[in-house]
């Protein structure tokens, strides 16, 4: 049995566990009295504010772009702390506008006294999106929408992100009308659940065979937040230094750290494709270690890719934040696993942000 902490851990075992854990939410959610309550309350709402700290803020990222692709509906993600700090440059007045605050454990201060801001003192109609119910986040929200079974033990969120973020993308979807969604999702999480462990095999040893000096991750549109908590992740778990850029904005600056010891990571969106593609084949060929993950690979991609995950299936663009995280999270664990650390405890980090 492996002594590593990392290849031990409940993040290791709640990271594989992300398929079954989908299934299990989108069969929740097939017929479910509260997404019709969320639903007719929100009928009138003609624009979303995701509210969110840390990795909740990304997936509120994601989430809001996937509102704004099916719904045609203006969606938006700000920090809970410009709600706090700065409330005059969110926009809170805008007519018919619905807060949905997101926070993994329901206790995060800032997302809670946002809530509650948000409710008194703005009068926005508020939905808490959680993991944790009775919570804070519950009482303060007029209505809240609980995963329990998405739950961690682990400190960083793996299966939480992504399962949260389907149960919104579901709910887009019942708004749009769109009855083919759901059945794509759960196509997704049954073509994706024999790949998984297969998947982390790889990444292991992507990871032992190469030291790397900066992570770097690339993504477009509803790719964006999802390279945003692929970074975070590799920051969290690996104490690694990580930092993530609009995939066609790298050309603009950021290139200039470019070499073998650079692990760029894209997330290759089947709408961007070509122009993606494109800078792919430009950093490998200014020397950079290239992750790929897309869902068809191309020539090119496979010729410019170190680490190349094929999703292979034919499956809605919004269909695939979700799995396309997965390759992140591994790279994120197997580097904490190669440096000896325990990835269910980071250094200087807690659970849950709680102000006095």
């Amino acid at each position: 049995m492996s002594t590593n902490p990392a290849e031990s851990s409940h993040t290791l075992n709640e990271l594989l566990s992300q398929p079954q854990i989908w299934q299990d939410t989108l069969r929740k959610f097939q017929s479910n009295d509260l997404f019709d309550a969320i639903l007719e309350k929100a009928k009138t709402r003609k624009e979303l504010l995701f509210v969110a700290c840390g990795s909740s803020l990304y997936l509120a990222t994601a989430a809001a772009s996937s509102w704004t692709l099916m719904t045609g509906l203006r969606a938006r993600a700000i920090p809970a702390s410009e709600i706090l700090l700065f409330p005059g440059a969110a926009s809170l007045d805008a007519a018919n506008l619905q807060a949905v605050l997101v926070s993994r454990s329901g206790t995060t201060s800032e997302t809670v006294r946002a809530a509650t801001q948000l409710s008194r003192e703005y009068k926005v109609s508020t939905l808490g999106v959680t993991c944790t119910a009775p919570s804070p986040l519950s009482d303060a929200c007029d209505l809240t929408l609980a995963l329990p079974e998405a739950n961690e033990e682990s400190m960083v969120m793996t299966r939480s992100f992504t399962s949260l973020l389907l149960s919104m993308q579901l709910l887009a979807a019942r708004h749009a009308g769109r009855a083919e969604f759901p059945a794509a999702l759960e196509a997704m999480a049954g073509h994706f659940a024999p790949q998984i462990h297969a998947l982390a095999a790889r990444m292991k040893t992507f990871v032992f065979e190469r030291t790397f000096a900066d992570y770097i991750f690339l993504g477009q549109g509803p790719f964006y937040g999802i390279a945003s908590e692929g970074a975070l992740k590799v920051t969290e778990m690996s104490r690694s230094y990580s930092q993530v850029f609009h995939t066609l904005e790298f050309r603009h600056g950021p290139k200039t750290i470019v070499g073998p010891e650079t692990c760029l990571t894209f997330f290759l969106s089947p709408k961007g494709f070509d122009a993606e593609s494109e800078l792919l084949a430009e950093m490998k060929e200014l020397g950079a270690t290239t992750v790929a993950i897309c869902n068809r690979a191309s020539d090119v991609v496979r010729r410019s890719s170190d680490f190349l995950f094929e999703f292979g299936a034919e499956f809605p663009e919004l269909a695939l934040p979700a799995p396309f995280l997965v390759p992140a999270q591994l790279l994120g664990l197997f580097t904490s696993a190669k440096k000896g650390l325990n990835p269910d405890s980071p250094q200087n980090l807690s659970r849950v942000v709680i102000l006095d």
